[in-house]
């Protein structure tokens, strides 16, 4: 990156000179200031933008477009009132909405701006606001305070100027943080003048969005300092258990990293959304060529009636049969304009939301212990809960407690921490098994025989294991009352420095340059040469210590995949500790191997110099650490190894079965070694032992088949492929049930990983094949062909995975098999799966929130997501599916009626109904019972959910609402609307006398109450859950027509204003003849019997989803139970194990500077 950016401490007018061009010729301060601003609008722009925003849906548009074609009297056909009132109304609930949640950033922008903070002013600090800050500015921290900006730590007051910090509100890491000034500002500035007199200048990059990397220098009486990200605080950050200290602002306002991140989240969108796209322009595509068509017929029927009357010539002379036709079809667009359904957006929306409530109350999904509740963080996503196909799962933190127990280990090819002795534990608590006093109660490690051993200090191996534990980590330390506490960087670290310190080996605490531990009581101090830090890519951490006797060692701790292929030697110790991994991963143990040796002094030297040239590279630095890391962990001898223990989480087997029952496939994705992975998944019933499990060969093996019957031409070839695919086929085998196991590493093989073409020649050579492999085609079919073979599985176990596998595995099952994803995590490891599945869930666990804040749902448990799921999502697909259901259908049935009469006025385009009807119809008078029924309605209650989960099926097959359903319910719309517009028809076609009703408005009204009543039968008799709101909601609508109907055909609003209210006592004198109440409940049975029916023949048939689903239930075998016990691996299985050590990088180089010690 370009060093452009220059920042000067205490020089305001220095940076005001700079301006930057942002938009054409205009241009703005270079260095921005410190507020922040996210609300969208103001006073004066909400109006003009929210409406932008709003008409970017297309359908808005068409309205708008319909209204402005009302505005021409000679195409008119429908009063003004008709399209703008409901349209306006779904404005002004959107605009109320939008304007509500701009209020909420209004407030919390101006919460955030008048934050008080202490500036340096002059030669003394003085209290400001936060948006007071610029570039260039001192700022004073206190204890707990929030960093304002993106600042350069000057000082502290912890001694070497440590600095401590909390990024919770930025990654979602809970573990504390460290930070450390240079030497120079920390020996330099100690008082406020000499603050008021720094003049330093920092050189640097520009703004950006790379949260954990930063690169410049601070130039500084004559010398030129190197800087890093351990040397800046990032705005978000708070401040803990340092009291004081001060930074000099690099970045402000939006120019500061977290507000760079702040980007647009992508919007996810359901199937059935993107179904409905579709739909409504079939819809719009109907609706023009139903216009053409009669627009047509119009022309047709003039030319007609002219020459059969041409008496009446002279009203046609002015337009033609051709004119005729072309006014009348727009007359038919915006006639039937409405039915395309306006309101059902916004009823939607509030559908999605109060079902949405429902998750967050539900005291089912609530975790007491800690108190959280299940939360959707996403409101239009809940359908899609139940259609879920797939489900990607972490396993630690997720399937697993994150809660870290050192269980055993193994020393010079011996185990301890046989689990027969935790009796022994238990019965010697007056005894104490464990030397220190200060040991928690939570350790669970006991073993007598190994703390006797450790006491007599006879065995030089074990006194170095345990050294290694004490010594090799990052964690921090400070006394309370008589009690260590550690800050640990992951719960691994935390588990293997509590077992240290309960053998004896006690870390008391830590200065930029030293260690101190009691070793057996004997304190003792190791000066530190060097952090060799930990990332995803080594693997491991190391220590270069010098001993009290000036003895240099380095002491290294990793996966046992990089120690093992670093040591010295490999003699029975070494093939003793690699049986001893093989058991503990049986046990479903995390492990981890430790090695040391000793550094000569003059090895030491000149490796010393090459890493303080390397540490003080701008550009290269890492890269050349590594090497120099990589040059001293070799040669290495082995202590032995530690297995740390992550129980699964209450009620995680449960949930797997029924998911598995529900046809839900789940894929644990996780970073473990195969053997613990396996024997988690059996543990959780997501593996049996009736399986087949197929790992790299087998699946290389069938993989090459496959590509052979694709690839096969000749007659030989394809008898070949015929008889192989029989076998091998990725799809075929569908009775026997099958798991996949695989490795980070052969799935960089498979997944699209950036080296596309190189990988995939590397894995067909490796298949054996001797086509070459160049297209980018021909790697899609080793991607399908993989995705064939492990969606064909009933589980998959990818081990060793980073985070952008994980997402990647995601995709390809969506690529290839357009199939709904679920991710569910609790780390930030998880976020990118996460955020890639079609839905996300956040486990509110042990490593930060950071995939809470990412997630569509937040739960506290995995087995919660069995109620998400097959409750709550199978209830809201439902609800959903049935609401377009019938809000199609009774769009359909009362408004298709205008197209039938259109038969019967000559294609004139005259509106049947009365305006307000057709105003009011969608919005009120049939709204309230659709509404009802997408809030309430269930099919079977929760309980009967849990019980029969094949009921889920229903949502993954599409089965509520498709392309054939909405086809079925435009029929039954078209056939109501028919029986409704010609029983009324023939009856007032006969109905004559001095009292008869036969009037244009009664016919109108005799129609219109025919459909809406047989619209409410029908949502009446497919209700399957009835509660009081469902009652008042049928009720309203009746109450609503009545209200609505004397309010507009009222005598009195006829005079007022006679264009608009044109129908002037309409219903009354139609509803008052029991002639027209005969006809009404002529229509009524007519559209109902039908529908009626179809119920009791289903019913008295048994062909209804839910009894044929339950059906299986009798048919389902009992499950046997599922205890966790070790699964010996067998066929190829091979231990290259994972890695149990858990923290992130960036810590080594922190804590070697300053104290920890109280």
């Amino acid at each position: 990156p370009a060093f452009t950016w220059e920042v000067r401490a205490n020089d305001r007018n220095y940076h005001r000179q700079f301006k930057k061009r942002f938009a054409f010729c205009l241009t703005k301060q270079k260095y921005a200031g410190n507020a922040i601003k996210t609300a969208k609008y103001n006073v004066f722009t909400f109006l003009p933008l929210n409406l932008y925003e709003q008409f970017h849906r297309m359908a808005n548009i068409y309205f708008v477009f319909v209204i402005l074609l009302q505005t021409f009297p000679v195409i008119s056909t429908l009063p003004w009132y008709t399209l703008l009132f409901p349209l306006s109304c779904l404005l002004i609930i959107r605009g109320l909405r939008d304007l509500i949640d701009d209020i909420g950033r209004h407030q919390s922008d101006r919460n955030i701006n008048s934050r008080p903070c202490e500036i340096l002013s002059g030669k003394s600090f003085r209290w400001r606001k936060w948006r007071d800050i610029c570039v260039g500015d001192i700022v004073r921290l206190r204890k707990e305070s929030f960093v304002p900006a993106d600042m350069l730590l000057l000082c502290s007051s912890e001694p070497s100027s440590l600095c401590y910090v909390e990024t919770t509100d930025i990654d979602g890491e809970t573990n504390l943080k460290f930070r450390q000034a240079l030497l120079v500002t920390h020996q330099e500035l100690v008082r406020e003048e000499s603050m008021a007199a720094f003049d330093g200048e920092v050189t640097c990059e520009e703004p950006n969005s790379r949260m954990h990397s930063f690169t410049g220098t601070l130039a500084w009486r004559g010398e030129t300092y190197p800087l890093d990200s351990e040397r800046i605080l990032l705005r978000g950050c708070r401040l803990r258990n340092t009291d004081v200290c001060y930074g000099l602002v690099i970045y402000a306002g939006f120019d500061s990293k977290i507000m760079r991140n702040c980007g647009k989240i992508k919007q996810k969108k359901t199937k059935l959304d993107r179904m409905m796209d579709r739909l409504v322009i079939i819809i719009f595509v109907v609706l023009l060529v139903m216009s053409l068509c009669l627009a047509i017929a119009s022309g047709f029927w003039a030319r007609m009636f002219q020459e059969k009357h041409s008496y009446l010539s002279a009203f046609y002379k002015h337009t033609t049969p051709a004119q005729q036709a072309f006014f009348n079809f727009w007359g038919f667009t915006i006639l039937l304009s409405i039915i395309i359904p306006m309101s059902m957006y916004i009823t939607l929306e509030f559908i999605y939301l109060v079902n949405s409530f429902f998750i967050n109350w539900d005291l089912e999904m609530y975790y007491a212990v800690k108190d959280i509740p299940a939360k959707a963080r996403s409101t239009s996503l809940n359908d899609q809960l139940g259609q879920i196909e797939y489900i990607f799962s972490d396993k630690t933190g997720t399937l697993t407690q994150n809660r870290m127990s050192f269980r055993k280990c193994c020393v010079n090819g011996t185990i301890y921490g046989n689990f027969w002795w935790k009796q022994v534990c238990r019965d010697s608590r007056d005894s104490r098994v464990t030397w220190s006093h200060r040991v928690e109660k939570k350790l669970d490690f006991c073993d007598v025989t190994l703390l006797e051993v450790a006491q007599r200090d006879n065995d030089p191996v074990l006194r170095e294991f345990l050294r290694l534990l004490a010594l090799c980590h990052t964690v921090m330390v400070e006394e309370k009352g008589d009690q260590l506490v550690y800050q640990a960087a992951s719960p691994d670290e935390e588990a293997l420095v509590l077992a240290a310190r309960s053998l004896g080996y006690v870390f008391l605490a830590r200065t930029q340059d030293t260690i101190t531990i009691s070793e057996l009581g004997k304190k003792k101090v190791y000066k530190v040469l060097a952090m060799l830090d930990f990332n995803s890519d080594r693997k491991r951490m190391s220590v270069l210590v010098r001993d009290p006797q000036g003895t240099i060692r380095l002491y290294t701790k990793g996966a046992d995949t990089v120690i093992l292929e670093r040591l010295q030697r490999r003699g029975p110790n070494e093939t003793f500790t690699e049986r001893a991994l093989d058991r503990f991963a049986e046990e479903t143990l995390r492990t981890l191997c430790l090695a040391s040796k000793e550094v000569s002094e003059v090895e030491y030297s000149d490796w010393s110099r090459r890493h303080h040239e390397a540490s003080i590279l701008l550009q290269g630095r890492a890269w050349e650490l590594d090497k120099l890391y990589e040059e001293m962990e070799q040669n290495l001898q082995l202590l032995g190894a530690t297995a740390i223990e992550d129980k699964l989480q209450d009620g995680v087997p449960e949930t797997i079965q029924l998911l598995k029952l529900g046809n839900i496939k789940v894929w644990v994705l996780t970073g473990d070694k195969q053997e613990t992975a396996v024997n988690i998944g059996y543990a959780c019933k997501l593996l049996t032992d009736d399986m087949e499990i197929l790992e790299e060969k087998e699946i290389s093996e069938i993989l090459e088949a496959h590509w052979v019957c694709n690839n096969n031409s000749s007659g030989s070839g394809e008898a070949q492929c015929s008889s192989r695919s029989s076998q091998q086929h990725p799809k075929a085998s569908h009775h026997k049930k099958r798991a996949i196991i695989i490795s980070g590493d052969f799935l960089d093989k498979i997944l699209h990983t950036g080296e596309v073409l190189k990988e995939k020649r590397r894995l067909w050579r490796q298949l054996a094949c001797c086509r070459a492999v160049g297209s980018e085609q021909q790697g899609s079919l080793v991607e399908k062909a993989f995705v064939d073979l492990a969606t064909s599985c009933q589980a998959v176990i990818c081990c060793r995975v980073t985070p952008k596998q994980k997402a990647l595995m995601v995709q390809l099952v969506k690529k290839h098999k357009k199939a709904i994803t679920l991710a569910i995590g609790d780390g930030a490891n998880d976020v990118n799966m996460i955020k890639t599945a079609d839905i996300g869930v956040g486990i509110c666990g042990l490593e930060g929130a950071q995939a809470v804040q990412c997630s569509d749902y937040a739960l506290a448990q995995f087995s919660y997501l069995q109620r998400l799921l097959l409750v709550h999502g199978r209830w809201a697909y439902l609800r959903i599916c049935k609401f377009l259901r019938y809000f199609f259908y009774k769009t359909f049935a009362g408004l298709m009626a205008q197209v039938w009469f259109a038969f019967h006025s000559g294609f004139t385009a005259q509106p049947l109904y009365e305006g307000w009807f057709l105003a009011l119809y969608n919005i009120f008078y049939t709204a309230s019972p659709v509404l009802s029924m997408g809030l309430l309605e269930q099919d079977v209650s929760a309980k009967r959910s849990l019980e029969f989960p094949e009921l889920y099926v229903v949502g993954q097959q599409d089965e509520l609402f498709n392309y054939r359903v909405f086809g079925i319910t435009f029929l039954h719309g078209v056939s109501t609307s028919l029986c409704s517009f010609y029983i009324a028809l023939w009856a007032f076609e006969d109905h004559v006398g001095s009292k008869a009703v036969g009037d244009y408005e009664s016919f109108a009204v005799t129609v219109a109450t025919s459909a809406l009543l047989s619209v409410l039968m029908e949502i009446i008799l497919d209700t399957k859950f009835w509660t009081v709101l469902s009652f008042v909601m049928v009720a309203a609508s009746l109450l609503l027509f009545c209200l609505f109907s004397f309010l507009t055909q009222s005598i009195d609003a006829f005079r007022i204003a006679p264009a608009i209210f044109c129908f002037p006592d309409a219903s009354r004198n139609a509803l008052t003849d029991p002639y027209v109440l005969l006809v009404v409940l002529l229509s009524l049975v007519v559209n109902t019997i039908p529908s009626l029916t179809i119920h009791l023949y289903h019913t008295m048939t048994g062909k209804t989803t839910i009894q044929q689903k339950i059906r299986l239930k009798a048919k389902r075998e009992p499950e046997p139970s599922v205890e966790l016990r070790a699964h010996v691996s067998h066929g190829s299985f091979h231990r290259r194990s994972s890695y149990a050590f858990s923290h992130q990088e960036g810590y080594a180089g922190l804590i070697t500077r300053g104290d920890s010690l109280r």
